[in-house]
Order: C-alpha cells, then sequence, then structure tokens
C-alpha cells in the first residue's frame, strides 16, 4: 500500500490518458474550427476546449470521485436497465460504431491518401486498414502492458512530432487571421461549444477514467481520496496537452487560408501546412504522426469495448472479444469516413447532455442523499430533449424534412426552452430538476429520520 505515487508515475499515467484521447480527429477538427473562425478564433477556441478538455478532465473526476466501480454502476443510479444500456451504448459509439473506425479511415485519408493514386483510394484504404487495425488487435491482446507500450512510448514520440509542426507554424504563421466564415461569424464560442462534441473525449472519459484508476490501485494506492488525487493530477497532465495541442492546431488553420485555401474539413490543412513547412519530409512526418495518434486511439477504444462486454458476457473470453471488436471495426472503416460522420453526430447529439447530466449527478450525489428519484428524473427530462436534438441532425445530416409528428415538439422546445438554438435547450431542465427532486430527497430523509 502507498500514500502516494512519484510523479514519474503520474506523468505515465497521463501521457497514456492523453494519447488514448488523442486522435486524428483532435487535429482535424481543430483545424478546421481554425479556418472557419478566423479573426472570431479566441471565443471559438475557448467553446471548443470546454467541451473538448474541460468535460474530458470532469468526467475522468466523476468515475473517481464517485467511487463506482465502472460506468454501468454509476449509470445504474438511475436504473440498472438503464446502466447496461446507456453504457453499452456508449461503448458501441466510441468503439466500433463510430469513434474507432474513423481512427483508421482518417489515418489513411490524411497519413496514406497523398501518396496513393486516386484510382486506388479504396483499395489503398482496404489494404492500409487490414495492417492498422491488426496492429491495434495486437497491443489490445496484451492490456496489461498499455502502460508500457501507450504511454512511455507512442505518446511522447507523437507529441515531440506534433510539436515540430505547430512550432514553425508558431514562429513563422503562413499568413494573418482570416476573416471569419458565416457559421463563426455571431455566436462564436456556442459553434465552438458544439464542435467539441465532435472530438468524442467526455464520452470516452467514462470510459479511460476506469483504465487509469484501476491502474492507479495496481500501483498500490487503495483510498478514494488518493485515488480521486492520483487521478487528478495524471488527468490534468493529459488534457493541458490536448489544451496545448487544440489552440496550436486551431491557430494553423486560422492562419493557412491565404496559403492553402479554405477545405471542408481539416485534413487538407494539415496535409498542406506539412508540405508547406517541410515538403515530403512535412508530409512523411504528418503521416507518422497521424497514424501513431489514430493507433493509440484505436487500441484503447478496442480495449475498452472488450473489457466492458467481457464482463457483460463473461462466457466470451475477453481475446476473442477483441479480435470480434477489431474485425467489426474493420468492417465499418471501409465504409467511409464521409458515412461514419454522418451518422455520428446525431448519436453523439443524443449521448453528451445524458452523459454531462451524468457527470453532474455524480458530483452533487452526496447532496441529495444519493436518491434514484433524482437520478431517473434528471435523466428522463435530459432524455426527451436530447432525443429530439438527434432526430433533429440526423435530418439534417441526411438533408431531409422533419419527421411531420417531430414539428409540434420542436416548436415547443424552441419556444420555451432556453438556449435551445444554440444546442443546450436541456441544461437549464435538467438544473431544475436536480434542483427540485434534490430538495424532495433532502425532505423525504429528514422525515424518515424524525419518525425513526
Amino acid at each position: 500500500m502507498k500514500d502516494k505515487l512519484p510523479f514519474s508515475s503520474y506523468l505515465a499515467i497521463g501521457l497514456m490518458l492523453f494519447a488514448l484521447f488523442f486522435g486524428a480527429g483532435n487535429l482535424i477538427f481543430p483545424a478546421q474550427l481554425g479556418q472557419y473562425s478566423g479573426t472570431n478564433l479566441g471565443p471559438a477556441v475557448l467553446g471548443f476546449l470546454i467541451t473538448g478538455v474541460g468535460l474530458p478532465l470532469l468526467g475522468i473526476l466523476a468515475m473517481g470521485y464517485s467511487g463506482s466501480r465502472n460506468l454501468q454502476q454509476l449509470a445504474g443510479r438511475v436504473h440498472p436497465i438503464y446502466g447496461i444500456i446507456f453504457t453499452s451504448l456508449l461503448y458501441l459509439t466510441i468503439g466500433p460504431f463510430f469513434a474507432a473506425p474513423r481512427t483508421g479511415t482518417v489515418a489513411f485519408e490524411v497519413g496514406i491518401a497523398p501518396f496513393v493514386n486516386e484510382g486506388f483510394q479504396q483499395s489503398g484504404l482496404l489494404i492500409f486498414s487490414i495492417f492498422f487495425f491488426a496492429a491495434a488487435l495486437f497491443i489490445s491482446l496484451y492490456p496489461a502492458k498499455m502502460v508500457d507500450n501507450v504511454g512511455k512510448i507512442l505518446a511522447p514520440g507523437l507529441v515531440i512530432l506534433l510539436a515540430v509542426l505547430l512550432l514553425a507554424a508558431l514562429i513563422n504563421p503562413m499568413d494573418s487571421l482570416a476573416s471569419p466564415q458565416e457559421a463563426y461569424q455571431s455566436g462564436a464560442f456556442m459553434t465552438g461549444f458544439l464542435e467539441g462534441y465532435n472530438t468524442m473525449d467526455a464520452l470516452a472519459s467514462l470510459v479511460f477514467g476506469i483504465i487509469v484508476i484501476n491502474i492507479i490501485r495496481s500501483m498500490g494506492i487503495t483510498s478514494k481520496g488518493e485515488i480521486l488525487a492520483a487521478t487528478a493530477k495524471s488527468g490534468i497532465i493529459a488534457i493541458a496537452l490536448l489544451g496545448v495541442i487544440y489552440v496550436g492546431t486551431a491557430y494553423l488553420g486560422a492562419t493557412s487560408i491565404a496559403a492553402l485555401g479554405l477545405f471542408d474539413t481539416g485534413g487538407p490543412v494539415l496535409s498542406g501546412a506539412a508540405s508547406y513547412y517541410f515538403g515530403i519530409v512535412g508530409s512523411v512526418m504528418l503521416a507518422v504522426v497521424i497514424i501513431l495518434a489514430c493507433l493509440t486511439t484505436a487500441i484503447g477504444l478496442i480495449t475498452a469495448n472488450a473489457e466492458y462486454f467481457h464482463t457483460l458476457f463473461p462466457k466470451i473470453s475477453y481475446k476473442l472479444l477483441v479480435v470480434f471488436f477489431s474485425v467489426l471495426t474493420f468492417i465499418v472503416a471501409n465504409f467511409g469516413l464521409e458515412n461514419i460522420i454522418t451518422f455520428s453526430i446525431p448519436v453523439l447529439m443524443l449521448l453528451y447532455p445524458l452523459a454531462i447530466v451524468l457527470m453532474l449527478l455524480a458530483f452533487l450525489s452526496s447532496l441529495f442523499n444519493h436518491a434514484r428519484m433524482v437520478y431517473a428524473a434528471t435523466i428522463a427530462v435530459t432524455f426527451a430533449i436530447s432525443f429530439f436534438d438527434g432526430l433533429k441532425a440526423l435530418c439534417d445530416s441526411l438533408e431531409i424534412a422533419y419527421f411531420n409528428w417531430m414539428k409540434p415538439v420542436l416548436s415547443f422546445y424552441k419556444e420555451i426552452l432556453p438556449l435551445y438554438d444554440e444546442g443546450l435547450g436541456w441544461l437549464l431542465p435538467a438544473l431544475l430538476v436536480i434542483l427540485l427532486t434534490g430538495l424532495v430527497a433532502r425532505w423525504q430523509k429528514s422525515d424518515a429520520a424524525q419518525e425513526a
């Protein structure tokens, strides 16, 4: 048993956590945000940092503070069945359905595709993804070595390679900040806030937090207070690195339009910047950065999914589940990045509010005596709003008209819910329900104590 860990252990765990969080989306989305926000870069990045950095740290701390063994136990405070459904959906979202396939697809499109003839892109993706997910499969089969394989080797290499490119952009920017595009001309902060959803890191934090806590326990830390302190220190290291890279990459994008042009995604921004500063060497360097970033994230997502579903179905071995999720992720990846992003946005609009509210409830739980009523009522109200946000986003993504039965509900929400147009219509109702049901829960306990 230990009272605390040396700084080197916090650093190793923090680097591991950073590497698990950091995938290609964490490069592409801030680069795109930079291009589109231009001179409004400051408020846009601030909003992005809240959801892209602040919420992941909140999620890690919520898992440590709650004392829950895993996400299912925490979500099970709403109801045991809800705990299983929510946790399974979250794992599949950040796993084989969306985030994990995106790692392989983006790694190819940004790192490899520039070197492949246009006619061979699909077959090139197939060949690359075979090797990519085979490597992820191999490392995921030995999770006990995760800190050594990921934290101590891949993450520092990733940070160094990326730092070279961002330092070049800072010392010798391609141009001054451009004018903001329409989406960022007004409300740049809220636009950046919602863009941070695309990283999926707040969802992943509820999964990766348990990995960190288990590693800390394996190092001899047993008290809840010390586990929380160690989790916080490791988490701060990880999110500090993420924050610096987000700001740097967004600045790179904001200064790139005159030299590179305006792009639909952030991938060509990074490819163009690497070539602009370092020629073919820069392109190769970027390919290495992207592949390392995506590989480390894929490893974490496959491992987390296999471990969770092994607890649900203990008769299926962990290694068999690793193979299953690696193959499934490989298959989905070959449907292409555009399809993955199109169908991921509606799911994120549904899940993010539920995840954020669960984090808040974890921190406030002791104030209302952990009453299930508070959890259930708050989640029910949040779901009633985020469900329609997800449907609306699905229609927008597919460019189809809203279903007729949706329209009265959407109109009602728009009229009565503050911040609804900003995508935060669920926030104030959730806080109000926590307050009201929390007071009822405390009053009921007070009455019960007096009767006793």
